[in-house]
């Protein structure tokens, strides 16, 4: 049942805010955790880094945009390399440098208007970008839905008993995002780590041992970044889709409150809070911070829209952190239920990537266009590098650049240059 919320959008604290901002905190949370128990960070950091970055994405926009901040799972690949590589402290200095990023961009943004971003990163380029991130993660998912580790160099669980609580994981998930109703629907993760966790206990693949041993307090188990250059040039370039998915989500919750956001509190001090927020979570070991679909469509279904009710879900998550049972309970859930939801999840980042260009509507057999979707693809999936002393740019950050760099200096076609001359 839906929890009925004043539409008026200024932000103040009215009865049952409280329980709206909770409703909030769960619809978000099976997105939240997934991110850093995949990546290996961990979920009660995780959560305090969520709350502590929506309440300093307020504080930055004065408390005008009702968004909640959470996981990006834009940097999932580049997490899990990292980690391997450098360490856990040695990731968190790039994904720390990322949320310097967005604040460069809002600099940017603030200086030249908002029709910049438009023009470095238009669909042509952020498209593709999207799309690799989605197919370079596809063999993980997989990996993991016949119970294997991400690399898939570990068996941890039968192939045919993780495929059976695979499948169910990913049917779980399918049919509550077809056939779901009111906040249900808005949950499909949850719901299918839900189900797919109620058949592991079935098979005996649960082992509760750490969460007896946990405490039921517990502060989280911050981790300081260390200063790593290379994860610096590896991670920074990534940050290039979730920065356009950020103006998008924007014009998003402004579509459905009915107010402008990327007027007022402006493009430029949004990009701001979301950099802020990604830097500060990377400082203490949470993975990096976007805005959340998953909670703006509980405010289109709730008209939840008072910005005051996510500071609840922010207090909410931030609570949750430090409870040490919560943290322990969910490292417990087994690969192939993971794996399942994976496999539909990161197909969806994929696609949202190829909607992108379709709702462009740009010729993509243009010379122009061809040549810059084909070799952000091919570069990025294909694992194309570029060293140079002990520095690599690779996989993601390097598609991403290769595309930027594109959009800049090839020529513009005939037909665009016909379409500009028509405007004018």
């Amino acid at each position: 049942m839906c929890i009925r919320d004043s539409s008026s959008t200024d932000y103040q604290f009215r009865p049952g805010h409280w329980l709206v901002g909770a409703q909030m905190m769960f619809v978000a949370f099976g997105a939240l955790v997934l991110v850093p128990l995949l990546t290996g960070l961990d979920p009660n950091v995780a959560l305090f880094t969520a709350g502590g970055g929506t309440l300093i994405f307020q504080a930055v926009t004065r408390g005008k945009v009702p968004v909640f901040l959470a996981s990006s799972f834009a940097f999932i690949a580049p997490i899990i390399y990292g980690v391997k590589t450098w360490g856990v402290p040695g990731t968190l200095c790039g994904l720390a440098a990322a949320g310097v990023v967005y604040i460069l961009l809002s600099l940017l943004v603030r200086w030249q208007g908002s029709g910049i971003i438009k023009r470095v990163l238009p669909p042509v380029v952020v498209g593709p970008v999207i799309m690799v991130i989605g197919l370079i993660l596809a063999p993980v998912a997989v990996h993991m839905a016949m119970g294997k580790t991400g690399d898939g160099a570990v068996v941890l669980v039968p192939q045919g008993t993780a495929m059976i609580v695979s499948m169910i994981s990913l049917l779980t998930t399918i049919v509550i995002t077809l056939l779901g109703r009111g906040v249900l629907r808005l949950i499909p993760i949850l719901c299918g780590i839900v189900v797919g966790y109620v058949m592991a206990l079935f098979f005996g693949l649960v082992d509760f041992s750490p969460v007896t041993q946990a405490p039921w307090l517990a502060v989280p188990s911050f981790v300081l970044p260390e200063w790593n250059l290379e994860a610096i040039f590896f991670i920074v370039p990534v940050a290039i889709a979730p920065a356009i998915e950020h103006f998008g989500d924007v014009l998003a919750i402004g579509g459905i409150t009915g107010k402008n956001y990327v007027e007022d509190p402006g493009i430029q001090n949004t990009m701001l809070g979301d950099g802020l927020a990604t830097s500060f979570a990377s400082m203490l070991g949470g993975p990096p911070n976007t805005t959340y679909s998953e909670v703006t469509g509980a405010v289109a279904l709730t008209r939840a829209f008072n910005p005051a009710v996510m500071t609840w879900a922010a207090i909410f998550a931030v609570a949750l952190a430090f409870i040490g049972k919560l943290g322990a309970l969910l490292q417990t859930i087994p690969v192939p239920v993971m794996g399942g939801i994976l496999l539909l999840l990161f197909g969806a980042i994929m696609v949202v990537g190829l909607n992108s260009l379709v709702r462009a509507g740009d010729d993509l057999m243009e010379p122009r266009n061809l040549t810059i979707v084909a070799l952000i693809l091919v570069f990025g999936i294909g694992g194309m590098s570029f060293s140079i002393g002990k520095f690599t740019l690779a996989g993601i950050g390097l598609a991403g650049i290769l595309g930027v760099v594109l959009n800049l200096v090839l020529p513009q076609g005939r037909n665009a240059e016909s379409d500009t001359a028509e405007t004018a």
